[in-house]
């Protein structure tokens, strides 16, 4: 019977995704902290802004509380912002007392070929150069420090070797769409990137959170530098991709580095992943068949099956609903969501399918990765 095998068909998936992949669900790659270093070495933040006065005090007054001991410098590249951003960052800085650990530098216009963050990333990186630093951390402007993250980051690279050190931003989880879509976003995330895998030299798995990248600059400049993956709208993981070939890389959960920037509705959100949906399956429609197709299998059918079939098909189908919505808690957990979301992972999932397939819409309307004003150019930027 058609609906046994669809049920049994969902059901490998699940095993599979509890059993095969990383561990992923569990949620348990998080920033562990290392022995302090003999010394400390110079570190540089660049931060490419964009229209970020909102946020972007909170991010510089958290940079110029760190209790890091070496030699510690920031640099926003303020990318032709409206609405006063360098400003408000010199106000954060003065406020703070440090105005000398501070340079705000004018981008200049975006050249074809090129996304704006990373154009900006690269005129921040450029300067940086002069004052030579060890690492780089690459952060964004809506992006808040705990006062010691920088230590606990750059001690846990030296211990490890690491040439990038990347912290996934506890994104904000406070409006109802936020607390229904959040939470969820982070699970897919692990689970097409499962953390433990980043990690691990043998597999090819590479994956970076953009908001909190910290990279040895020495490896960054082997691997090409930021021009090698100038067009990439998925940034954080193209550099992640070019870095593990220099040397081992991590990813993990945190506490201590959070995402300010709010979505309040769910308009926001979709605008948020039909930017990078489309360009994540390399801009091909027989890859979003296969991801639709997939989907539809592994969240929908067995909650239709628990709700509509009979017999075994049923019996699987409410065992698989089931087993997806234990898989979720770990993650709920983080994120101190109510379990009870659990169960509701297959519509957050159809809620993921349809900004997808916007994403794709939105592509064939040329106006893919629209962001801040920019239609970015359609090109993965790597491989």
């Amino acid at each position: 019977m058609l609906a046994n095998v669809i049920a049994l068909a969902a059901l490998a998936v699940w095993v599979y995704l509890i059993a095969g992949r990383g561990g992923f669900w569990l949620a348990a790659e998080r920033d562990a902290g290392s022995p302090a270093p003999p010394a400390w070495p110079a570190v540089t933040a660049v931060i490419p802004a964009r229209d970020e006065a909102r946020g972007v005090s909170q991010a510089i007054g958290s940079l110029s509380r760190q209790d890091y001991t070496g030699p510690f410098s920031i640099i926003l590249v303020d990318d032709q912002s409206a609405d006063g951003t360098a400003e408000v960052a010199r106000r954060a800085a003065a406020a703070a007392g440090t105005t000398d650990r501070l340079t705000v530098l004018s981008g200049a216009p975006l050249p074809a070929g090129w996304t704006g963050k990373l154009w900006a990333l690269k005129q921040g990186i450029d300067h940086a150069q002069a004052s030579g630093p060890t690492y780089l951390l690459l952060t964004d402007a809506d992006i808040v420090y705990a006062p010691d993250a920088l230590a606990r980051l750059v001690s846990r690279a030296l211990a490890e070797g690491l040439v990038l050190t990347s912290l996934m931003a506890k994104l904000r989880c406070e409006s109802f769409a936020e607390r229904a879509l959040v939470p969820a976003f982070i699970f897919f995330f692990q689970m097409l990137y499962p953390f433990a895998w980043v990690k691990h030299h043998d597999r090819a798995t590479a994956a970076a959170a953009g908001g909190c990248m910290l990279v040895r600059r020495d490896a960054l400049r082997a691997a090409g530098g930021i021009e090698a993956i100038r067009g990439a709208l998925i940034d954080d993981c193209a550099l992640a991709y070019i870095m593990k070939k220099q040397g081992p890389i991590r990813l993990g959960l945190t506490e201590r580095v959070r995402s300010i920037r709010a979505y309040p509705a769910l308009h926001d959100i979709r605008l948020m992943v039909a930017r990078s949906a489309y360009a994540q399956l390399r801009y091909s429609p027989l890859r979003l068949a296969g991801t639709v197709a997939g989907m539809a299998l592994t969240y929908v059918a067995p909650v239709l099956l628990a709700l509509f079939a009979h017999g075994l098909a049923q019996m699987v189908g409410v065992l698989t609903w089931a087993i997806m919505a234990i898989s979720f808690r770990p993650t709920l957990r983080f994120y101190r969501i109510s379990p009870l979301w659990g169960p509701l992972l297959p519509a957050i999932a159809l809620a993921y399918m349809a900004f997808t397939l916007d994403s794709a819409y939105q592509n064939a309307r040329g106006c893919g990765g629209l962001w801040k004003g920019r239609v970015q150019p359609k090109t993965t930027g790597v491989r």
